[in-house]
């Protein structure tokens, strides 16, 4: 069903690129964009007095206005709403993911009316929202040069098992559907400890075989229902001992996006984004869509 892809803007062309990313991705789900720009009012205390706050503000409609015209201009296809939101990004991003099918948001850079880092904001955002955040790497920068040749499926690392990983394959081979791509799904294995060596422990894993026959069925387990229900996309698994952040990164030369799961667990202002996560924001050469699950 159609739903809504927001984008956070910050006036820099990493935010922009993220508006191009989702301007693409609404185009093919035929969902609804919404570009917002979330900025803190200035005031005396922040600013010099010789700025003029209505000439900041006027600043900002004009950041979302160009930022308007240059997704419709790129696809015409999708509805397109904008909103200046007059608060702290932070809180602001948060409240708009509850309602988006998935918030998109650069990689990073500096707003230019108030010097907010959308690093910063991207971290925290990532780290406490309820639901999917695609950041979205310049794909001007010269590290991206090329991918767009290269990428040619959807990557979901698949750590947890069972329920746990029900949004994020659901995530995941939405994404493929609606890009008519193939999705690779990611396992990563490794030696038992000297805690794992009792034998009910090992059991399942000498009945499966061994450790790496046992990861794989785990792996296909956890990919049956979302195979039926999605018959159209062609599904790839790679099982292979190692780290779980170099097996995935090692698997997404290929990839359109990379998806990858956090834990909800914790409260939002104690959450983290674990070693996985972090390395897929910091390394992987294409957008990277961060799922939430218990």
């Amino acid at each position: 069903m159609p739903g809504t892809i927001t984008v956070g803007l910050d006036g820099t062309e990493h935010s922009l690129a993220a508006a191009d990313w989702a301007a693409d991705e609404a185009s093919v789900r035929g969902a609804t964009l919404r570009l917002v720009y979330a900025w803190q009012p200035p005031s005396p205390l922040d600013l010099p007095v010789a700025v003029d706050p209505v000439a900041v503000e006027a600043q900002a409609h004009e950041v979302l206005h160009q930022a308007e015209a240059r997704v419709r201009a790129r696809r015409p296809e999708p509805a397109v709403t904008g909103e200046l939101l007059p608060t702290e990004p932070v809180p602001a991003l948060l409240a708009e993911s509850e309602g988006a099918d998935m918030l998109v948001l650069g990689s990073r850079g500096h707003g230019p009316l108030v010097g907010f880092l959308l690093g910063s904001v991207s971290l925290q955002v990532v780290r406490q929202a309820n639901g999917p955040v695609v950041v979205v790497r310049d794909t001007a920068a010269p590290e991206a040069q090329g991918a767009e040749e290269r990428a040619s499926e959807v990557v979901v690392g698949v750590q947890d098992a069972g329920e746990d990983a029900a949004p994020v394959l659901e995530f995941a081979f939405a994404a493929a559907a609606a890009r008519g791509a193939p999705l690779r799904a990611v396992r990563a294995w490794s030696l038992p400890t000297p805690l794992d060596l009792v034998p009910s422990a090992l059991r399942p894993m000498d009945e499966a075989g061994g450790p790496e026959a046992f990861n794989r069925s785990l792996l296909e387990d956890a990919l049956r229902t979302w195979r039926e229900r999605y018959p159209e996309v062609p599904v790839a698994t790679h099982v292979e001992i190692g780290g779980a952040s170099e097996v995935l990164l090692s698997q997404s030369g290929r990839a359109a996006l990379v998806v990858v799961g956090r834990r909800t667990q914790w409260p939002a202002a104690l959450r983290g984004i674990g070693s996985v996560t972090h390395a897929a924001l910091h390394h992987a050469r294409c957008p990277v869509a961060v799922v939430p699950h218990r």
